[in-house]
């Protein structure tokens, strides 16, 4: 049975949402996507504010978020630590009480790491309207449901035995977070798929949550596997998701908020051994024919990918990238909406 009633639900992972729930997530946004498509009016948020606290940078989910509420008939305020007290150190629990008195949904991105999701957590447990996270250092639900959208569109809802490669790639824009990678070996395996992550010693994911990870493989029928060969990790995959990541899965966070610079030191150093980590039309055909290409954006053009697999038939990152507005609307109007 689908579970309707999310109102008021905070999502800072999917972890926490049944299949049901999410299940009832991808309705709503096909049918959004539908809406949106034949132009129909869909206001189910008339009236209704988000607040939207941004602590670094974004394309995609600012505007699949800001796009989403106005066509559901609200509006968002975009605020950053600028824009606020924040940089004179209010506190999470006073924003999120204050915000509440005034909206009907938070959303916030905040990746620094080993603090954004206990900055995210702290909101949610003292706002009384939906906190939803657009990301921090663990998790980033907004990218995920996107991604599983995607890839039903184009394979249908039995995934079971769909072989999946999340590969580590090289990059030389940033340090780039875990929580692409972690949310995706989480979500993944609960709808039957062989998920493979491929990435050199030096880039693993977040330890507590892999063991997650894989009980949620052991639980719904999926895998979950791990090489440090980039072309075995593509072997017969029928999804390539090749993508940068930092080193912090090597430090606590205690570790890596003590020393900082040092840790970044020597993730840039480890950074520098694998400029060959790229995926390039040769690893593309170790994958199956008709192997998909998928990237959450940006891509570092050049160093996580050549043009000639990204600009590709292959290439399905622009539907992924469009998702990410119907699957925002649909959590929104569910956790913002929904039955009194």
């Amino acid at each position: 049975m689908t579970k309707t009633l999310l109102r008021g639900k905070n999502l800072i992972t999917f972890q926490d949402w049944t299949k049901q729930e999410i299940d009832m997530v991808l309705n709503v946004a096909q049918d959004l996507k539908r809406r949106f498509a034949l132009d129909e009016p869909h206001r189910l948020l008339q009236d209704k504010t988000l607040f939207m606290m941004f602590f670094e940078q974004s394309t995609r989910t600012r505007n699949s978020m800001e796009a989403g509420i106005t066509q559901l008939g609200g509006h968002a305020h975009d605020l950053t630590p600028d824009k606020m007290q924040l940089s004179h150190g209010e506190s999470a629990k006073d924003t999120a009480m204050v915000l509440s008195r005034m909206g009907h949904g938070i959303a916030c991105r905040n990746c620094f790491y080993g603090i954004g999701n206990q900055y995210l957590n702290e909101l949610a447990k003292y706002a009384s309207i939906p906190v939803m996270s657009l990301q921090d250092d663990l998790y980033h639900p907004m990218q995920v449901i996107a991604d599983l959208m995607t890839i039903q569109e184009y394979f249908g809802k039995n995934l079971k035995d769909l072989k999946i490669t999340i590969s580590w790639a090289y990059a030389t824009s940033h340090a780039k977070p875990l929580s692409v990678p972690l949310s995706q070996i989480l979500m993944l395996p609960r709808y039957g798929m062989d998920v493979t992550v491929a990435a050199p010693k030096e880039f693993p994911l977040y330890g507590d949550l892999v063991k997650t990870a894989q009980h949620n493989a052991t639980e719904n029928g999926g895998k979950l596997s791990f090489v440090d060969d980039m072309d075995e990790g593509f072997a017969d995959a029928d999804i390539v998701i090749p993508k940068n990541w930092g080193g912090f899965g090597n430090y606590t966070f205690d570790e890596y908020n003590a020393h900082e610079d040092e840790c970044r030191q020597e993730m840039k150093a480890n950074l520098d051994k694998y400029k060959d980590w790229i995926c390039d039309e040769r690893r593309m055909k170790l994958a199956k024919p008709h192997v998909k290409y998928m990237h959450a954006l940006p891509a570092d053009r050049g160093n996580e990918v050549t043009p000639a697999v990204i600009d590709s038939e292959a290439s399905i990152i622009y539907d992924e990238a469009e998702n990410r507005l119907h699957t925002a609307k649909a959590i929104m109007a569910l956790t913002m909406g929904g039955r009194p």
